[in-house]
C-alpha cells in the first residue's frame, strides 16, 4: 500500500516501485484475483507492456500514465 493521493478511489493500491519484470505483473495478477479495481505502480521500463499483455489477456480495463522519473501508473479494472 502507499499513500498517493491519486489512489484514493482506486479499490487496491500495488506499489511494484523497484521490482524488475515480470515482477510487477505478476503482483497485479495476484491483487486482481481479489479486486476489481487495482492502481499499479511500477517504475521498470517493461512494466508497461506486460502490464498492457496481461490486461489484454484477461479482458480487464486498463488506463496507464507516467508519472515522475520514469514511473508509471496503470489503473486495471475488471468489470
Amino acid at each position: 500500500m502507499t499513500n498517493d493521493p491519486g489512489a484514493a478511489s482506486a479499490g487496491l493500491v500495488v506499489d511494484a516501485r523497484g521490482m524488475r519484470c515480470p515482477w510487477p505483473a505478476l503482483r497485479l495478477a495476484r491483487a486482481m484475483r481479489g479486486a476489481r479495481d487495482v492502481l499499479l505502480l511500477a517504475d521498470d521500463p517493461q512494466a508497461g507492456r506486460e502490464v498492457a499483455a496481461l490486461a489484454s489477456e484477461q479482458g480487464w480495463r486498463l488506463t496507464g500514465e507516467s508519472g515522475a522519473a520514469g514511473e508509471g501508473r496503470w489503473r486495471v479494472r475488471r468489470d
